[in-house]
Parts: structure tokens; C-alpha cells; sequence
């Protein structure tokens, strides 16, 4: 059995995902009791049209968690997969989502902070066993339904890579594998007639490109992730994410993750997005 654990905070898009793998086939339950997950994985195992698993795990499982390493450590011995996909966002981010919805916390009923600060302390452990961190606070649902299309919807064996462009100035990417800085590359952000554009423009892809130090970045670059990606297929991973980064992610990062993208398109599975293209 194939089980994908889905946690984290509140408000950062837990049931988006779990929905998103339900319909990529994942028999999807939220929020059992830890304790009785063997049990449901004996159970499913024993029909022949179940082979993945979607649990929703959330604050609320409470002193259960106490329990959850040896719980996975027990599944993985025998032989079943375990992973673990933890959904993040910053406290402002959270609150702006819970004041929208008009929701109430659940770990408080009048001060959403608290609830959240006790709701990290809580998840602190789950959040140590996750093989991926996910940034949520820039993603949109439909965002978030793409990248969990990326990673979970093949099969074990497969490997998805993801390229993702991003802003240092707006943080690295918690869900990144591997970082890739081109800042040192000239940039197109101080040529008057390119800086209102971006690294999907014609005209600044070439001034990207066509620099020899861009040529050599790329040659390197391109053998680095072969490698890694080989390293993970071996681990068992069933994706990556290349994160490829420069001051504003609206220039250098772009045209670098594209061109990376077709240099790689043809060995691996490839998909490209570009986080802070309009910030």
C-alpha cells in the first residue's frame, strides 16, 4: 500500500489536497485516530482495487500523535509506503485566510494566534517526519491541486521533477530538494527596455542566454540535477523539486528554468512553475 500522510496547519490547504488525491484515485480518509491506521491499511490491503491511500491527520488527533513514528516505522517494515506531506503558511497568511472564511480555530475559540501557535507546537514532531514541506501562501487552490497532480499522480518508480522559479527577496522555497542561485548572472532587472518584462519575454531570455557565463551555469546545472535525480529514484522519491533562484524571481530565474526545463524535458518528467513572476 501506498499511504500519503497530509498534514500541517490549519488553513493551509489540507482538504484541498486531500480532495486533489482522491481524485487521482487515493482512498481518502481524514482525520482517524492514529492508532487504528494499521487496522485501515490491513483492511484496504485486502481489496485487490485499493493499492493508495490518502490520510488527512490534523491537531486534533491530540495525544495520538504521541504514538505516530512508531506507527510508520511499523507500516514501513512491513512493506508498506509511507509518506508524509506536511502543508505550511505564515502566521499572517493564516490569520488573513481564517478572518475570510469566518472560520473558528480549532484549538481556540476567540483568539485564532494562540490557536495557532498551540496548533504548531502540536504538529512540531509530525512536522520532523515529513518528507516534504510545502509553502502554501502563495499558491491559490488551484495551484495546489496542480503541484499535488505533479508528485502523487504517477505511479512508484516514476519520478517527477518540478522547476520552480523563485525571489530570494520573497524567501527560499520550504518544499526545494535542491537550490540553484543564479543572482550572479547579469541582470535584465537594470536594462531600461527589459525590466518591465519578465523571463518570459523573448528579449530577456536572449540577454539571459547569450551570456557565457550562463552557457557554463546551465552545462553545470543540467549534469548537478541528472545526478541527484538519479540519486532519488534510487531512494524511492517520487519527486523533486528544483528550486532556481534570483533576486526578484521575475527574470533570470524564469528564462533559467525554462531553458533547464527543455534541456531536461527529454530524460525526466518535467514540469515548470514560476512562484513570484508577479509579485
Amino acid at each position: 500500500m501506498r499511504l500519503v500522510v497530509v498534514t500541517g496547519v490549519s488553513g493551509a490547504g489540507k482538504s484541498t489536497a486531500l480532495r486533489a488525491l482522491e481524485d487521482l484515485g487515493f482512498y481518502a480518509v481524514d482525520n482517524l485516530p492514529l492508532p487504528l491506521v494499521p487496522q485501515l491499511i490491513d483492511l484496504l490491503a485486502s481489496r485487490p482495487d485499493i493499492d493508495r491511500t490518502a490520510l488527512g491527520i490534523d491537531a486534533r488527533s491530540g495525544d495520538f500523535l504521541a504514538g505516530m513514528a512508531s506507527i510508520f516505522a511499523d507500516l514501513r517494515k512491513r512493506g508498506h509506503s509511507v509518506e508524509v506531506l506536511f502543508l505550511e503558511a505564515s502566521d499572517d497568511i493564516l490569520l488573513r485566510r481564517f478572518s475570510e472564511t469566518r472560520r473558528r480555530h480549532p484549538l481556540s475559540d476567540t483568539d485564532i494566534r494562540a490557536g495557532i501557535t498551540a496548533e504548531r507546537r502540536t504538529l512540531a514532531a509530525l512536522r520532523q517526519e515529513a518528507g516534504a514541506v510545502v509553502d502554501t501562501g502563495t499558491l491559490n487552490v488551484h495551484v495546489l491541486r496542480g503541484l499535488i497532480q505533479e508528485r502523487y499522480g504517477r505511479g512508484e518508480g516514476d519520478l517527477a521533477v518540478t522547476l520552480l522559479s523563485f525571489g530570494f527577496k520573497h524567501g527560499i522555497p520550504a518544499e526545494a530538494d535542491i537550490v540553484l542561485d543564479v543572482r550572479f548572472l547579469p541582470n535584465p532587472f537594470f536594462v531600461p527596455e527589459l525590466s518591465a518584462l519578465s523571463g518570459e519575454d523573448e528579449a530577456v531570455v536572449r540577454f539571459v542566454l547569450e551570456d557565457a557565463e550562463t552557457k557554463a551555469f546551465l552545462e553545470d546545472a543540467e549534469r548537478l540535477v541528472q545526478r541527484s535525480v538519479q540519486g532519488f529514484l534510487r531512494e524511492g522519491k517520487s519527486y523533486a523539486t528544483v528550486a532556481i533562484g534570483c533576486t526578484g524571481g521575475r527574470h533570470r530565474s524564469v528564462a533559467i528554468a525554462k531553458e533547464l526545463g527543455k534541456r531536461l524535458g527529454t530524460a525526466f518528467s518535467v514540469s515548470i512553475r514560476h512562484r513570484d513572476i508577479s509579485a
